[in-house]
């Protein structure tokens, strides 16, 4: 007969499992998927510099590309500025001046100083042709 203290050593805690797992980094490549209208028509009709690229492509995989419980409205929630800025390697006034043109171009806005509402398909027209809403928010 199987001893029971021999089959609880053997299993670990689920929060203990979940910990190490996040601590140790994956050596698989991740992917985000980007709409094609964003390199077939935004590319190509607006110009935007290396650094406006960065910043929209970065907030938009914190929307629609990584885990967000604000998805559905469309919105990204960062702790902090300075996590985006050490992560992109661009001073913080360049960030802010693109958060600004990038919002002249109304691909996203800013609720407040680190949540951001980021189009799903980048402006209102192509959210519109391509059915995309917002639960509660629409600017």
């Amino acid at each position: 007969m199987v001893d029971l203290h021999s089959i609880l050593a053997s299993h670990t805690q689920k929060g203990v499992a979940e910990e190490t797992s996040e601590q140790t980094p994956s050596k698989l490549p991740t992917a985000s998927e980007i709409p094609d209208v964003f390199f077939d028509k935004i590319l190509i009709e607006f110009k935007l510099s290396r650094i406006d690229i960065i910043v929209l492509i970065y907030l938009y995989r914190k929307v629609w590309c990584r885990p967000n419980l604000y998805q559905k409205h469309g919105i990204s929630q960062l702790m902090s500025l300075t996590d985006m800025v050490n992560q992109l390697d661009i001073k913080i006034e360049e960030i802010h001046n693109c958060i600004r043109k990038l919002e002249n171009f109304g691909f996203l806005s800013t609720i407040r100083v680190g949540q951001y509402f980021v189009r799903k398909f980048f402006t209102k027209e192509l959210d519109d042709l391509y059915g995309q809403t917002y639960d509660d928010f629409d600017v």
